[in-house]
């Protein structure tokens, strides 16, 4: 049918068939996404974004197109799930804007929204990669602009045209693709979503919209999903949250963020703003986040824990053993770990530690200490890391004195084991599974500190007066001198061999932070193939933990 005009009820007819259509399909868009777990699976994040938003218009049939829009906005981006998720809310965000103070909508006006949406996906995303949902948008744009066409109808055939014909394109723009030998997964679903709108025009469609979550279709994952390494993902955490004021400045928010991540979006609309990150120390964004005011819909997921599953987990265990567990009254797992410092405690109960011991090097807890940590968690199995060889008896003997859980001890001797190790945990597989993959795991860290002489001693030739700064790799003295950040650089050169990729570090609470941001900075320089991880750890006596991976 020709429609020279649309209409509300005929706008969310074409919103909920599309909706319907995604939810169909989202299980063949999930078996396009090569990426190693950027958010999870892109078709159902789209699928639940689109859904929440839509429900927001569910009934308002009978309001102006414009309000509609509207609604439709702000319901994506409270939904918005993943970097999909994220970006599919800001092209309609744009959508709507086009329609903005529309009772009903012409070509033009249909014409200028699809224009505002490439412009709108395109501001939120810091740095744009083409051959993504933001060059199928893009097409759509492009073509509206050049469009003849006299009616809504064959508006969005010749889009869904132009978006199919650039999806086609998109494996010569990103290399996984071409591999793989699929197209890109968002871009996909955008075209699914515009393919259902188009659908209800031309055929007349009363859409009721389906809240059920259909899993009609089953897909293979394409097999290079299995050639990406879990170590290959540079920024681990996927991190999502709204803050609720209207006083962010989302460039500057962005500019913050880009030092700390990759994968970034910062969304704003009226007094809420939508971010997304990819992160490493999703506590120090949190942080920052909460200067500006009240935080929501706070989501922070392990891409590397997800990226495993993927490789090894059979689906429908998987779901057996989550039913198992919320049928419980207790938790699978929890974990006890010690350290100092506050940063250092953010840290480990940023990645799911249940109870920090305060203690470490010159403070070592007691057997009882960690038995009475392990009786706070109310879980079946608890996990110790004890992050220091001096702990790891006392924390073998707990094991022999708690009766109704089962406690599994790996042997952490430092604080970045103790982080590998819980890097490394899989809820889905089962305590010794666990306990072989961070045991092997924490052999592949090489650990440092910097810290200082309390006495005038020689050791291994050299000769350490007090007050000396001391670089000691694993348990030898490696460099003795009078800086703290060279002796910490020179140490950091020690550690590093050939299969070396990550450097971290952990400042103390005596650091000077100007003088850590130089270090850094040197050794970006010096060492441009690794990734270099500085993280504000807040322990006593130790300048600098390090560890090299």
């Amino acid at each position: 049918m020709e429609n020279l005009k649309i209409n509300g009820q005929d706008f969310c007819n074409m919103l909920k068939n599309a909706s319907n259509k995604l939810e169909e399909e989202k299980d063949y868009v999930n078996s396009l996404n090569v990426f190693p777990v950027p958010d999870g699976d892109t078709g159902t994040n789209m699928s639940m974004t689109f859904k929440a938003a839509v429900s927001e218009v569910d009934g308002l049939d009978n309001e102006d197109i414009g309000e509609i829009g509207k609604k439709l906005a702000k319901g994506a981006l409270m939904g918005a799930r993943g970097n999909s998720g994220v970006i599919l809310s800001q092209i309609f965000r744009g959508i709507a804007k086009g329609l903005e103070g529309k009772k009903e909508a012409t070509v033009t006006d249909i014409k200028e929204s699809i224009v505002q949406g490439s412009i709108f996906a395109y501001k939120a995303v810091m740095r744009p990669t083409e051959g993504t949902i933001l060059t199928i948008i893009r097409a759509a744009a492009e073509g509206v602009k050049t469009s003849t066409a006299q009616n809504v109808t064959t508006l969005f055939e010749e889009i869904c045209n132009n978006c199919e014909a650039m999806l086609q394109k998109t494996p010569e723009m990103l290399p996984q693709l071409k591999q793989a030998k699929v197209v890109d997964a968002g871009g996909m679903g955008l075209l699914i979503l515009f393919k259902g709108m188009h659908q209800a025009l031309k055929e007349e469609l009363k859409v009721e919209l389906n809240t059920e979550v259909l899993q009609n279709k089953t897909y293979e994952m394409p097999s290079s999903q299995t050639e990406i390494n879990t170590e290959d993902i540079k920024f681990g955490y996927c991190t999502e949250f709204m803050i609720l004021s209207c006083k962010v400045d989302t460039e500057a928010f962005k500019n913050y963020l880009e030092q700390r991540g990759d994968s970034i979006v910062v969304v704003g609309l009226d007094d809420m703003v939508k971010v997304h990150v990819h992160t490493n120390d999703p506590g120090e964004i949190i942080s920052k986040a909460l200067t500006f005011g009240e935080l929501s819909k706070l989501k922070i997921e392990n891409m590397r824990e997800q990226h495993r599953s993927l490789l090894g987990i059979d689906e429908e265990k998987a779901i057996e053993k989550i039913e198992t567990v919320n049928k419980e009254p207790i938790k699978k797992y929890g974990f006890v770990t010690v350290g100092r410092g506050e940063g250092i405690k953010a840290i480990f109960e940023d990645l799911g530690v249940d109870v920090v011991i305060e203690g470490g090097q010159t403070m070592n807890p007691s057997t009882q200490d960690i038995v009475n940590s392990i009786n706070k968690i109310n879980a079946e199995t608890v996990f110790i890391l004890p992050n220091n060889k001096n702990i790891i008896m006392a924390a073998n003997q707990a094991v022999e004195l708690v009766e109704d859980k089962r406690v599994v001890v790996i042997p952490t001797k430092t604080i970045p084991q103790g982080v590998t190790a819980i890097t490394m945990f899989n809820s889905e597989d089962d305590a010794n599974q666990n306990f072989d993959i961070m045991s092997e795991a924490i052999g592949n860290v090489i650990s440092g500190s910097v810290t200082y002489a309390v006495k005038d001693t020689e050791q291994d030739g050299k000769i350490i007066s007090e007050g000396d700064i001391l670089g000691i790799l694993e348990k030898d003295i490696k460099q003795v001198g009078k800086d703290v950040y060279a002796v910490c650089e020179e140490l950091i050169k020690d550690m590093i061999n050939e299969d070396s990729e990550i450097i971290t570090l952990f400042y103390g609470e005596d650091c000077d932070k100007n003088k850590v941001d130089e270090l850094v900075e040197k050794l970006e320089e010096k060492y441009p193939d690794m990734d270099i991880q500085c993280f504000d750890g807040k322990q006593p006596l130790y300048y600098f933990i390090t560890a090299v991976e």
